[in-house]
């Protein structure tokens, strides 16, 4: 932090789940406090650092980004792995080269575990292949049971906080406890551990009926915005497998190659990020530092922005820490 007209500057994060307008709003209250300083935004979002995937990730225009410097977008091509370390380098030269030119940062993300590691310096676990590539056979031939069991005998901690059914964290969990000989619940400062930070972090909130209503609206304007082209583009690479959990372009894939119409498609697409705005909101409750802005009715002014919500954060960012 550093002090400037005797006010405490300190890096603000906005996070929310998907659709809840945090990026909107943090352009809003970028281009209100860079009368005053210089500020630029740095997306902390497991899927926007991947080129040619800009609709499905609902990236910033290249006008916003005129407007606004954005930083750790496009980073790699989507046939390459991306890991959280490396996202945590990445940041940290981003964060460096901001401080060093005096100028104040707007974190923007709904990627719980990126937003963690960089805000509290994760300890983050290597990567094994070949312990990884026998256990995802394993589940892939004989489910999540046997495999969870063996998480929840080796590490209860890390058990407790996986969905039995949730293959790709328990084949990491059991990766990470083959490959260091320690619980995967050791590394970082715990999900239940929330030490003090120099990030101001707050959240923007909707009732879930509304919220629901605002994803389906988003699904239908990516796809008016041509977002189907843009799965086509990609389907003759081999995506990464972080890449290819993006939301929607496996369905829009499998649409493409015949085994699906496009509305159940588009249904789908929408069913599944909901689930996820259920999960992202319930990582972020969980951090008792983060500060929830609830969008009431009437929110929007004349040209469609949640006028209040940008300016009771923008308020907040300004009072001293």
């Amino acid at each position: 932090r550093w002090r400037r007209s005797d006010v405490v500057v300190r890096t603000l994060a906005i996070l929310g789940p998907t659709a809840s307008g945090k990026s909107s709003v943090a352009m809003a209250v970028a281009t209100v406090s860079s009368s005053n300083t210089p500020v630029e935004i740095v997306a902390v979002d497991a899927m926007q650092i991947y080129r040619g995937m800009d609709i499905g990730t609902a990236k910033p225009t290249p006008d916003e980004r005129d407007r606004i410097p954005h930083h750790l977008i496009d980073l790699v091509e989507p046939s390459e792995e991306f890991t959280v370390a490396r996202f945590q380098r990445e940041f940290s030269t981003v964060r460096s080269d901001v401080e060093a030119r005096g100028v104040s940062a707007i974190l923007v993300g709904g990627t719980g575990l990126y937003v963690r590691a960089v805000v509290d310096g994760l300890d983050i676990p290597g990567h094994w292949p070949d312990i990884r590539a026998r256990l995802e056979a394993e589940v892939e031939r004989d489910g999540t049971t046997d495999t969870y069991e063996r998480v929840r005998r080796l590490d209860p901690v890390a058990a407790s906080r996986i969905e039995p059914n949730n293959a790709r964290r328990i084949v990491r969990a059991l990766e990470v406890i083959e490959g260091s000989g320690r619980p995967f619940s050791s590394f970082g400062p715990g999900v239940d551990t929330y030490p003090e930070s120099e990030v101001l972090q707050v959240a923007i909130r909707w009732d879930r009926e509304r919220l629901s209503r605002r994803i389906t609206e988003r699904v239908h304007s990516m796809m008016a915005a041509g977002w189907l082209d843009e799965v086509s583009r990609l389907a003759d690479q081999p995506l990464s497998r972080t890449a290819s959990r993006a939301l929607g372009y496996h369905e829009l894939f499998e649409h493409l190659a015949g085994r699906t119409s496009l509305d159940d498609a588009i249904e789908t697409i929408v069913l599944r990020t909901r689930q996820y705005a259920v999960r992202q909101e319930r990582w972020f409750r969980r951090d008792p530092r983060i500060e929830w802005f609830d969008v009431g009715p009437g929110e929007f002014d004349d040209e469609g922005l949640m006028s209040d919500v940008t300016a009771r954060i923008l308020a907040r960012w300004r009072q001293p820490a």
